[in-house]
């Protein structure tokens, strides 16, 4: 499918860090255009997630029609492909009485998977992810992590080296195919899409994003992030707790730190997560990067390449 030249219809995407307040500005720029956001955050879909996931509140809810919060159980196994095929749904729908659609998250997998698609992955060999999800549960993540390092750096340098499933992922298919996971993440040509993207970005100064991942983190843990993780617990070998927030709590309950160091690792590890949507998305030159989640300078912008017949 191809654009609709006479009468083009948009997805503004809002990508960034975590806690740089793509929320607030998808908001924002929803009301302005009379329309509604679809969320790609990988772990807003997953409705028994919420202390740790920082999902739009009630009454953010209430201001503006959400899709994919709160869509699916932690029991699914959920991947970039499936979300894009859902998603795209979804937009081709909201088209119909809608000129633009936002969507705003910072799974950049996901956002990616919706703009222009991804190559076919590799058969993986029999035996090869049990022998590796062995290899984690027997001898920790060090020795995965030391490999993916010197077989494929490019993907090294952005995943989060917490999430055993994602680390796994690229492993199986570099052992299965002999050639980096990065390489087959790289889609060869874009596949079209019906309408034209406008990719806004969110960077505040570092030390400005840094105390909002920190304020963020306690507004967490007050919100009950460490009941909310001991609840599920009993769950923690899906892959939607294979993330930043949980894995640390996890260890607390383990008895592998005390409180105070886990609050200490709850920060760290989230703000070197944002280090890691920051590389992704700086890769991608089509984003317009802003400093602040205040909507005006924003809307003028995308307002201008609605103008111009850009996207």
């Amino acid at each position: 499918m191809t654009v609709n030249e006479t009468n083009p219809h948009y997805l503004i995407s809002v990508v960034g860090p975590t806690a740089s307040g793509k929320t607030e500005l998808a908001i924002g720029l929803a009301e302005y255009f009379g329309t509604e956001v679809v969320s790609a955050d990988s772990r807003q879909f997953f409705r028994e997630m919420t202390a740790g996931t920082a999902k739009p509140t009630a009454s953010e809810l209430a201001r503006v029609p959400h899709h994919f919060i709160n869509s699916h159980s932690i029991a699914q196994t959920y991947n970039a492909g499936e979300f894009a095929t859902d998603a795209l749904s979804v937009i081709e729908r909201l088209h119909l009485s809608h000129t633009a659609v936002v969507m705003a998250g910072g799974s950049g997998l996901y956002c990616k998977a919706v703009w222009e698609g991804f190559d076919e992955m590799p058969v993986v060999a029999e035996g090869v992810r049990d022998q590796l999800n062995e290899e984690a549960r027997s001898g920790g993540m060090a020795g995965l992590l030391d490999e993916l390092a010197a077989k494929d750096p490019d993907y090294f340098a952005i995943v989060d080296r917490n999430n055993v499933q994602r680390v796994v992922r690229a492993l199986e298919v570099v052992r299965s195919s002999g050639r980096p996971y990065s390489a087959f993440r790289q889609a060869k040509e874009a596949v079209a899409r019906p309408f034209r993207t406008i990719k806004i970005g969110l960077e505040p100064p570092r030390d400005v994003l840094y105390d909002r991942i920190n304020g963020r983190m306690d507004r967490m843990i007050a919100a009950g992030l460490f009941e909310e993780a001991e609840a599920l617990y009993p769950f923690r070998q899906h892959q939607a707790l294979q993330t930043v927030g949980y894995q640390e709590v996890f260890g607390y309950l383990e008895g592998r730190y005390d409180r105070e160091e886990t609050i200490r690792l709850l920060k760290r590890n989230s703000r070197r997560y944002a280090k890691r949507q920051l590389t992704w998305f700086h890769r991608d030159t089509d984003i317009r990067w802003f400093g602040s989640p205040l909507p005006g300078p924003v809307i003028a912008f995308v307002r201008q390449c609605m103008e111009q017949g850009m996207g």
